[in-house]
């Protein structure tokens, strides 16, 4: 039977997303307080592996972000989600971004605050979105590139259950500097298994990544 190509290049509308104890929503102007103060909190952590952020953030910069993911949204560039406890409690961000139209593929991106770390919040997320990916932005690729010394985002694809392809060299850009990155994937079908497994307590597996 002839595959048939996702449809990748639909832009949606906004939308919120739910898990069992989270809810990711795009940003909104007025978030920008509860963003900058989530940063500046993860500062030293994310500071290590995102460009974007620096000892100097500000809420300008958060404002600035807010602003671009609207942007980014409304042209069908990417689809940015702020993640919040059901508490309303500010988690952190995941998104869908870099779209590659020609091979109907995404990157997801994902950084949790300091406070909400090593609840398996990330890992909560990235299987939310990745689902959304497939099912409403119908993409058949979703990457998942982390620095190769990253293991704090490594450990959550592999626990998400993204499949670990390899150790791509010179794959980031990380502060001007050239580094190798392991690369992670989600086919359409490969959550199927991990819906099953969170009924039974289990998500995805806790092997190590390989470095």
């Amino acid at each position: 039977m002839r595959s048939v190509r996702g449809r990748g290049d639909v832009v949606l509308s906004r939308r919120e997303l739910e898990t069992p104890r989270l809810r990711l929503r795009p940003p909104h102007a007025v978030d920008a307080d509860v963003v900058h103060a989530s940063i500046r909190e993860t500062i030293g952590a994310l500071s290590r592996w995102m460009s974007w952020c620096h000892a100097g953030y500000a809420r300008e910069d958060a404002a600035g972000w807010i602003d671009a993911t609207r942007a980014a949204w409304d042209a069908g560039d990417a689809y940015e989600f702020l993640v919040f406890e059901r508490s309303g409690r500010h988690v952190g961000a995941v998104g869908l971004n870099q779209f590659n139209r020609e091979n109907n593929a995404a990157n997801l991106g994902y950084w949790v605050r300091q406070s909400c770390q090593r609840q398996g919040y990330a890992v909560e997320a990235v299987q939310r979105i990745a689902r959304f990916a497939f099912e409403q932005a119908k993409f058949q690729r979703v990457e998942i590139v982390a620095g190769v010394d990253n293991e704090a985002s490594r450990r959550v694809a592999v626990r998400a259950g993204a499949t670990f392809e390899c150790v791509a060299r010179n794959r980031l850009l990380l502060h001007g500097v050239p580094i190798a990155a392991a690369v992670h994937s989600f086919a359409p079908g490969d959550l199927e298994g991990i819906e099953a497994d969170r009924s039974t307590g289990r998500t995805g597996t806790v092997t190590p990544p390989p470095r």
